[in-house]
């Protein structure tokens, strides 16, 4: 493993801490940051993802895709888990944790609804989950995401709270608006990738560690853009990572264990896991600015979940490898090619 590879957690920390500092005590770096966008995206952040994605999308063997979209063990769970469960899991965390909160409640009901799509092929991959899989889902979770978002958001902050004599919210994005998000943030970095393999590169460990660089931008880029935010009100981000911490313990652990139980391989059980706990902050951030404003708490909400995200999602990643000696060996045809003898799989 390089050296990279070996400290990547403690990498992700100190760009996070990086991010925070750099938000906090550069004057107006996070006003800069947020007024370089394209669109309405944030234009360092796609790149960021961007560099990220290209790598791991490049090596995913696009000829075996028919295989994934044929396994109903793996596909059937993942769309339960993803536009039933979790969501519904979500709402009745935030209502539990932020019955005083609404707009903290609100931001995490958003988050609850969008699917990840991006950065979850990293931590599938350094988990040593299964590519062709986690393309196929994310690729399902962007289409569900362009048609479902709105409905769901109009169910989970009216309908619903409505029926329970609890609190209504309204939510208004337009189906262009997700289109864009899942174009940029999915549709570029899975284009190129393909493209890649069908012109014959092979995407070889030399293109490996611009994945991890791409990941450590984005974080930093991420965490400078609310710096300010973030560490000056330390109570309320500890209110909203109280959920948020439950939501992705409980995701994980019983996407994981579901996936053991109806005969997923590790690879396939750590994708479903995954892509099931994961979230699009992109997607929920923009959407919780524009509707709500920058300033709202809504936002602030949005800006937490990577916050609490990503350093739970690279230690389950460590968790993923732990348990692996619980499943089965699938035998040398059917591991995946990231497995290695320890540590995370070199992206």
């Amino acid at each position: 493993m390089s050296f990279v590879d070996r400290y990547l957690a403690v990498w992700i920390l100190v760009s996070m801490a990086a991010g925070l500092g750099l938000g906090r005590l550069v004057p107006g770096l996070g006003d800069v940051l947020a007024k370089v966008t394209v669109t309405g995206v944030s234009l360092p952040i796609a790149l960021g993802l961007l560099v990220m994605m290209y790598p791991v999308l490049a090596k995913v063997r696009y000829n075996r895709l028919g295989t994934v979209t044929g396994d109903r063990r793996l596909l059937v769970p993942s769309l339960v888990l993803n536009w039933v469960l979790g969501p519904a899991l979500m709402f009745a965390l935030a209502w539990i944790f932020l019955p005083d909160l609404p707009e903290f409640r609100t931001g995490l009901i958003i988050v609850g609804l969008a699917r990840c799509i991006a950065m979850v092929v990293i931590w599938n991959d350094l988990a040593c989950g299964d590519r062709e899989a986690a393309a196929v889902l994310v690729a399902l979770n962007s289409v569900f995401q362009v048609f479902a978002f709105s409905l769901l958001g109009w169910f989970y902050l009216s309908v619903l709270p409505g029926w329970l004599g609890l609190e209504q919210t309204a939510l208004d994005v337009s189906v262009g608006e997700i289109a864009r998000s899942v174009l940029i943030f999915l549709g570029i970095p899975l284009a190129a990738g393909y493209l890649t393999r069908r012109l014959g590169e092979r995407a070889n460990g030399r293109i490996g560690p611009f994945a991890l660089y791409g990941l450590l931008f984005t974080i930093v880029v991420l965490f400078a853009l609310q710096g300010d935010a973030i560490t000056s009100r330390p109570f309320d981000v500890v209110r909203i990572a109280l959920p948020l911490l439950v939501y992705f313990a409980l995701m994980w652990a019983g996407s994981m264990a579901l996936g053991k139980a109806v005969g997923l391989e590790y690879p396939k059980a750590t994708t479903l896991a995954f892509t099931a706990a994961g979230n699009n902050f992109e997607l929920a951030i923009a959407v919780s600015i524009a509707t709500f404003g920058a300033t709202s708490g809504q936002a602030l909400a949005g800006v937490v979940g990577p916050l609490i995200e990503v350093p739970v999602l690279i230690g389950l990643v460590y968790v993923a490898l732990a348990v692996r000696r619980f499943f089965p060996d699938p035998g040398p045809s059917a591991a995946s090619p990231a497995v290695v003898p320890e540590g995370p799989a070199r992206v």
